[in-house]
């Protein structure tokens, strides 16, 4: 649900983003770089803001886990029991950044190869409804949010159709795949772990601003996780694994506005 009103909102950022631009567009003005869509290969950088969610899907009740110890309800009678549901969702969806190099190669007078390389920083809180503890000595008390910060490195490949120029504005599309690695350092206690690649898909639109000197586009795009990114329980003598068995998988998925200058 919560994906689906992201997309929500990121096609209406785009759909708004596109009609100011044909509006401003249909003004008679002076064009900029016009040749600038004619070079083979050319090279900027990127500025943008990002979040960072997951499609989590759950085992309900907790013992369905095929891997769920029984050892995880007999230690700890007084939290949890055989037959209780632990579910856990991202609590809010928290701003990042994101930095990259642009390489783009000309194809054809619609169709760009784009390679981006760069990095995002960013954080999800998931948020239990159950008591997160984070280590076996450490008492209980009334904290249900439990942190995961992230640092990518991405390696996004990416198709870049392009509609006709609008005097200095140009509307386009992009598509394509990505890969992703969590280089961010695990934290002293891992109640849930995270694989450190990950494969997505990503699909975005933008439009391109002709100014004197470069180019500034202005793009939203979105990246959806194809592969689970859960590990296996954390080490039983130093944390409670019941946090991770509740969980059947996480997918990654990555939101990003991003500012091109070329």
């Amino acid at each position: 649900m919560r994906l689906k009103k992201q997309v929500i909102r990121w096609a209406m950022m785009v759909f708004l983003m596109v009609t100011a631009g044909l509006a401003a567009g249909q003004k008679p003005r002076l064009n900029h770089l016009t040749t600038f869509d004619d070079k083979l290969l050319h090279f900027g950088f990127t500025l943008g803001v990002n979040t960072f969610d997951f499609g989590v899907r759950h085992y309900l009740p907790v013992h369905t886990n095929p891997d769920f110890p029984a050892s995880n309800w007999l230690n700890y009678p007084d939290e949890i029991h055989v037959n209780d549901n632990i579910r856990a969702d991202v609590a809010r969806l928290i701003p990042g950044f994101t930095v990259a190099i642009v390489s783009n190669l000309r194809m054809t007078n619609s169709l760009d190869l784009r390679f981006l390389p760069g990095m995002s920083f960013g954080e999800r809180k998931l948020r239990y409804n159950i008591p997160v503890i984070m280590s076996l000595d450490v008492p209980p008390y009334e904290n249900y949010d439990y942190s995961i910060p992230s640092v990518f490195i991405d390696l996004p490949l990416l198709v870049k159709y392009k509609a006709n120029r609008i005097n200095n504005g140009r509307p386009y599309v992009v598509f394509g795949g990505a890969v992703r690695f969590d280089i961010s350092k695990a934290a002293e206690y891992d109640l849930v772990g995270l694989e450190r690649d990950g494969y997505y898909v990503e699909l975005g639109a933008g439009w391109d601003h002709y100014l004197q000197f470069f180019r500034l586009s202005v793009e939203a795009k979105v990246s959806l996780g194809l592969n689970d990114q859960l590990t296996p329980g954390p080490d039983p003598a130093k944390e409670r694994q019941y946090y991770t068995h509740a969980l059947k998988s996480l997918r990654s998925n990555v939101f990003t506005l991003s500012f091109h200058f070329e």
